[in-house]
């Protein structure tokens, strides 16, 4: 009986198609994820807590490997020169399947040569202003800048970074001019802003909400469209009096262009169905993260956000090479 239902297996692969045939064994070894951030931060945590529930529901390792550098340009790298066979895939931001395209001229990778699978999560950013500027509100941030143009100074993690981005968003929606000051990082943008060396900053959740309480600084705004769990009592930008604003760190897995379909169909559903998990979610909640709803398409969500980006890239004129 054994050898019949063998023989019978390998007859129904034989008879499907070649990307289902492999799919129905995948995988049978070690998945390696890339991640071109460094250990510890927001897009390690989530891939790591991800990554150890896949790797008890696949009965296979998935290990995570960080490989910062160069704008995430090292890591993509990385995973477009991989076999697109589903053992090799890349866990990253915006910064990769967003901004780069548009920033860089001559990028060392396209991003036709990376698949969409999951978008995982999100980690919204916050208004926050120093104590020394007189506001307590968005729209008296608003009139403040008006009233003396060019004046304030925010801070971000460099020339070509959401955080710059996501400030002059803001600026243009409300009609007002700031002045950049680009630091190394976020902690950095953040001790400036503690010290009044600068006067406000759009910045991840996590670099401002342990700064609240203790009343170091002032948070106006969330930036997503809905109140951030952590901080229910800060009105959305939009609540505040900036209509149609958002701007988040958005995470997504992609694997190398032409890894076969049912394979990634299999990865995105396993994902979608860990990251609902209730053990799973209170984690990454408690690290400033919002699970994306598994039936969002990580494909519109890349066209939607490089339009709306691009044209805040084309207002600034930024180039990177």
């Amino acid at each position: 009986m054994r050898r019949i239902l063998a023989l019978l297996a390998c007859l129904a692969a034989i008879a499907l198609p070649p990307d289902r045939a492999v799919a129905l064994d995948y995988p049978n070894r070690t998945v390696r994820v890339i991640t071109p951030f460094s250990a510890g931060g927001p897009p390690d945590v989530l891939m790591r807590v991800v990554a150890q529930k896949l790797s008890e529901t696949w009965g296979q390792a998935v290990i995570v490997e960080n490989r910062p550098g160069g704008n995430t340009l090292m890591g993509a790298v990385a995973v477009t020169r991989s076999e697109p066979d589903g053992y090799t895939l890349l866990l990253t931001g915006i910064q990769t399947f967003i901004l780069n395209p548009l920033l860089y001229s001559n990028l060392p990778y396209k991003m036709s040569e990376l698949d969409p699978i999951i978008l995982m999560a999100s980690i919204p950013h916050m208004l926050a202003v120093a104590n020394k500027v007189p506001v307590t509100n968005v729209k008296e941030l608003i009139a403040l800048a008006k009233a003396k143009p060019a004046t304030l100074l925010y801070g971000s993690t460099g020339p070509g970074s959401i955080q710059r981005l996501a400030a002059e968003y803001f600026a243009g929606i409300a009609g007002i001019k700031l002045i950049h000051v680009p630091y190394k990082g976020g902690n950095e943008t953040v001790a400036a802003i503690l010290t009044g060396e600068i006067d406000m900053t759009i910045n991840g959740a996590p670099n401002i909400l342990p700064h609240i309480a203790g009343g170091q600084l002032k948070a106006l705004a969330v930036s997503t469209i809905t109140r951030n769990a952590m901080a229910p009592d800060i009105p959305t930008m939009q609540e505040a009096g900036v209509p149609g604003y958002s701007s988040q760190d958005r995470f997504g897995l992609l694997a190398p262009a032409g890894t076969p379909a049912n394979i990634k169909d299999k990865i995105q559903h396993d994902i979608a169905e860990i990251l609902l998990r209730p053990d799973v979610k209170a984690a990454l909640q408690a690290e400033n993260f919002i699970i994306e709803p598994g039936d969002t398409s990580f494909a519109e969500v890349i066209s939607a956000e490089t339009a709306k980006w691009g044209d805040v890239i084309k207002r600034l004129n930024i180039q990177l090479d």
